[in-house]
């Protein structure tokens, strides 16, 4: 049914991932780079590859946590303004969370998921119930204008984009959608709530709203959670 599937042998107990992301953090705050860093926790934990994607999307500096939270709006601020949406970035992981997959519980509060992208995105079927929970949400927040904006290198971006506005249509939301050769400058640029849960965004934007985890707990509290 859908991308991601649960599969066993992924995880090792919780307390050696959370001790792994513990290290991370530790030497991402003291300034060492996150390649390396990732690797040498990695290797010293002994963590297979998707283990090492794990806890590099959890951990986080302690200042930049800090930095996010103060940057992060509330539901309650939402409603009149303008939000800019990184596309594949909240789908993937609503579509993640209803495709029973691992959806991380990051140290920043976000919600991530477990996908990559290469060059390509795939239709699945949570991708449709994925859009209508995120517009439920949105709906209920009473933004004025949404825009999404969506990776045009990325294959399938076009046929994406025709799902979301045929989405959008149906339910009269006030969606937009943009293909753009890259969304990440253009979201760290915007004066406008910008959701997202890529860390090099939420570190350079001025404000975002953490639309990801809010859809999840209110839209799928089934989802395969793993807090780190």
């Amino acid at each position: 049914m859908g991308r991601i599937r649960k599969t066993g042998g992924f995880l090792p107990p919780k307390p050696s991932l959370r001790a792994a992301v513990d290290d991370l953090g530790w030497l991402l705050d003291r300034g060492y780079a996150p390649g390396s860093s990732l690797k040498l926790v990695g290797d010293r934990h002994d963590l297979l590859k998707r283990q090492r994607v794990a806890i590099a999307r959890c951990a986080c500096a302690d200042a930049d946590h800090q930095a996010r939270r103060r940057r992060m709006v509330e539901s309650s601020e939402v409603r009149g303004r303008e939000v800019w949406l990184d596309g594949y970035n909240v789908l993937t992981t609503v579509e993640a969370a209803l495709a029973g997959g691992v959806v991380l519980g990051a140290r920043d509060g976000c919600r991530r998921d477990m996908a990559s992208m290469h060059g390509s995105y795939r239709k699945v079927a949570e991708t449709r119930p994925a859009l209508e929970r995120i517009g439920r949400v949105l709906d209920r927040l009473g933004p004025s204008e949404c825009i999404w904006y969506l990776d045009r290198p990325v294959s399938n971006s076009g046929r994406l984009r025709a799902i979301i506005l045929e989405v959008t249509r149906a339910a009269g939301w006030p969606w937009h959608v943009e293909l753009v050769a890259d969304p990440d400058p253009i979201l760290a640029e915007s004066e406008a709530i910008v959701v997202t849960a890529d860390s090099v965004i939420l570190d350079r934007c001025g404000h975002w709203l953490n639309l990801a985890r809010m859809v999840v707990e209110a839209e799928v509290p089934e989802a395969w959670l793993i807090t780190l």
